[in-house]
């Protein structure tokens, strides 16, 4: 080794055994390896070398390099492995043979809702599916029969990511993916697509006691031969029924949505105010609950399904002001305040 390299050898580890932290460490790489190093100004000498000469040199600085790199590897394991310890002094001791206390904690009022709607809906024969809160502009569009010029996106503004993809705002972005994934078993084996698919949804829109930027909702969609308005109407009044343990009024009225046709709203009597009006149903006696409908048939081509031979049912329920229905909650806002003392008294021992 030529002095120079060594004495570039024997500064650098004199100068890593004074390194105590990450960005000292980073400081000591780029100063020895960086594009300007010292290390790499060796290199600058050997335009001086003859040809043999610059093979033995240049092997040298490789060595060099290499175990600089090797030890700054074991400078920083070591970094971290003392950063791990202080982080884990600073923690308070704690006995873990002490019994838990179950008590502790209880589960979310729409978590009871929608566990309660999958169980009715399992037991008439519906499978449950997950999908993602993030969606590309095809699943929550234009596979719905939204186009990008179609003014049905005004009333869901939502939130976008840099790379094209938004959060969804509404659950049917995942029909075309469950249509898609059961097509088979409905064309060839007669077997009907009966989903249910919970989520939560987000908009961009101002807050009042019946509307929040965060939701969530159980879309539900029936597709089979000769799949009928009754079957949908039938479908929702039992799920009602099975949550609320009563009949509950309903009514049915137009309503457009461009990835059905017909389009419903469906409400119910607002169990708040019996009917009588407040702030939580606008004072009109009525709650929106699940906008539903036949499924158009361009939604059905999308997912590969022919719309002359099937149809089907859709709905998007609203689990977050089911909730507020069956727990007496006036306030949406409530639901994502966070206070455990607000919620805490509309949850039970489920």
């Amino acid at each position: 080794m030529t002095p120079k390299t060594l004495e570039v050898k024997q500064n650098f580890c004199a100068a890593l055994e004074n390194v105590s932290n990450m960005e000292q460490l980073e400081q000591l790489r780029v100063e020895y390896i960086g594009k300007k190093g010292y290390v790499t100004d060796l290199l600058k000498d050997m335009k001086s070398l003859s040809n043999e000469e610059k093979k033995t040199f240049g092997q040298e600085v490789n060595i060099l390099k290499n175990e600089v790199n090797d030890k700054l590897a074991e400078k920083r394991e070591e970094l971290r492995k003392k950063e791990i310890e202080l982080e884990n002094s600073r923690m308070p001791e704690f006995d873990i043979s002490i019994p838990a206390d179950l008590k502790r904690g209880s589960y979310h009022p729409i978590t009871l809702v929608q566990r309660q709607c999958e169980e009715v809906f399992k037991s008439m024969g519906f499978v449950v599916e997950d999908y993602s809160e993030i969606v590309t502009d095809y699943e929550c569009f234009e596979a719905l029969n939204i186009p990008k010029t179609h003014p049905a996106r005004d009333m869901q503004d939502t939130y976008y990511l840099g790379n094209g993809q938004l959060l969804k705002s509404h659950t049917s972005a995942a029909q075309n993916a469950i249509y898609k994934k059961y097509k088979d078993a409905l064309i060839n084996e007669g077997k009907a697509i009966k989903a249910i698919f919970p989520g939560r949804c987000f908009r961009n829109e101002a807050t009042d006691a019946c509307h929040e930027n965060t939701f969530f909702q159980m879309e539900g969609i029936m597709v089979d031969k000769n799949i009928s308005i009754s079957n949908l109407i039938f479908f929702m009044k039992t799920m009602l029924s099975e949550v609320f343990k009563k009949d509950i009024k309903v009514r049915l009225r137009p309503g457009f949505f461009p990835f059905v046709e017909p389009g419903f709203e469906l409400d119910i009597s607002c169990l708040i105010c019996g009917g009588e009006g407040c702030p939580s149903c606008k004072h009109s006696g009525w709650l929106e609950l699940c906008p539903c409908g036949m499924i158009h048939p361009e939604v059905l081509k999308a997912g590969g399904i022919d719309p002359d031979e099937y149809t089907g049912f859709a709905f998007g329920l609203g689990l977050t002001r089911l909730a507020m229905m069956k727990f007496g909650i006036k306030d949406i806002r409530d639901l994502n305040g966070g206070s455990l003392k607000t919620l805490s008294q509309f949850t039970d021992d489920k």
